[in-house]
């Protein structure tokens, strides 16, 4: 069964795990006339076999639909999120009635009490498909449904081209961990012969997984989280990231990320084999980011500058009750309620009742986390959180 999911997975894994992905992904631009849905079910009729190095790969026939391929069905059609999802729960039938209906044209009145006329006919539209092939064990996955001029840059290439950035730029520096999941690859990156002292920041601090003083230990290496999409949920970015040593927590510095959006020209209709020259430039870009992330970003007097800003606010006293402290955060931050507790638990152990100390729960909390989806969002809110504590 092929494995869609990672986290906290070493560099080896992570790559054996994108190969296994990368034989099974095929990519279809298709108009409305060759998409339609049976029992809740994409089926692809009329398409053309994919050909390539894998050999024959049938293409028509019934692909299992994700979370995220029925988000981007809502966007592309116009139908409430909320309701795809509950009429897939509960009503399949009515779930096709609305997709196939909306894919084959839209309608609107052209006044209060006239005619439906058409806005645009389905037959005229294209979508790209990100599919994953099926077996003789499973059905294969419908991934996305996408605008027909999505570029793509999948996690496989940007990987290695991010390292050969890492490599040219001739920092040493680790792989501090990797995940993978139907949104997103996350891929973060340690320098530790790069430095700093903390010892403001980290006063008063302990370990909610060691107990280990900050204060016996106030170093910090610099560091980076490198993200990106093969559905179309954000752009390929570089965020730079201060990991504290003596919990190994995160505090990405998300105003400074660096960005690149999956957007090219018009596709044509079919499987698509993406040439050599579309593929190259387009990791160039990855691979130049990447070079001069490491100068901008693994550098001493970035970090420090980085301790000093967050050491103006990190040592205001919490006042008042420090659950009402907390909740009032992490309900702003819009973390659910699992979410909070765990923050709450983070502070209390980490002790240091500071608006640091709130940033500090945050990134334990989010390390904690088993989703990596919600653990990224949560360490990009860290800082956010600090300004909220520190503002209360």
């Amino acid at each position: 069964m092929l494995t869609l999911n990672a986290r906290a997975a070493d560099l080896t894994d992570m790559r054996e795990l994108l190969l296994e992905r990368q034989a099974r992904k095929v990519d279809v631009v298709a108009p409305a006339s060759q998409i339609k849905f049976q029992d809740a079910q994409l089926v692809l009729s009329g398409v053309d076999p994919a050909i390539d190095e894998r050999g024959v790969t049938t293409v028509n026939g019934k692909y299992r639909p994700t979370d995220i391929f029925d988000e981007g069905l809502s966007e592309k059609l116009g139908i409430p999120l909320a309701y795809v999802r509950r009429m897939r729960r509960e009503r399949p039938d009515l779930y096709d009635a609305n997709a196939n209906g909306l894919l084959r044209g839209k309608y609107k009145r052209s006044s209060p009490n006239g005619p439906l006329v058409p806005v645009y006919p389905g037959d005229d539209r294209k979508f790209m498909l990100r599919l994953f092939a099926g077996d003789d064990t499973e059905r294969g996955i419908a991934r996305t449904i996408l605008s027909d001029r999505y570029a793509v840059m999948d996690d496989l290439d940007v990987l290695t081209a991010t390292l050969d950035g890492i490599n040219r730029a001739g920092v040493p520096v680790e792989v501090d961990g990797c995940d993978l999941t139907d949104r997103r690859m996350y891929i973060r990156i340690k320098a530790p012969a790069v430095t700093a002292l903390a010892p403001t920041l980290l006063a008063g601090y302990r370990s909610p997984f060691s107990g280990a003083a900050g204060a016996d230990n106030p170093e910090v290496f610099a560091g980076f989280v490198v993200s990106n999409s093969e559905t179309g949920d954000g752009a390929f970015s570089i965020t730079p990231r201060l990991i504290v040593r003596v919990c190994s927590n995160g505090m990405t510095m998300t105003k400074d990320a660096v960005k690149a959006v999956h957007l090219g020209g018009k596709i044509d209709q079919g499987v698509v084999r993406w040439s050599h020259d579309t593929i190259q430039k387009n990791l160039e870009v990855v691979t130049a980011k990447a070079r001069d992330a490491v100068a901008t970003f693994l550098d001493v007097e970035y970090m420090k500058e980085q301790i000093r800003l967050l050491e103006q606010k990190s040592g205001k006293p919490v006042e008042g009750k420090l659950d009402e402290h907390i909740t009032q955060v992490t309900k702003k931050l819009g973390f659910d309620q699992e979410q909070q507790d765990s923050v709450f638990a983070m502070f209390i152990k980490g002790g240091q009742l500071t608006a640091g100390g709130v940033m500090q729960a945050v990134t334990a909390a989010a390390k904690d986390q088993k989703d990596a989806d919600k653990a990224y969002d949560m360490e990009s809110q860290a800082l956010k959180a600090l300004e909220l504590s520190f503002a209360a």
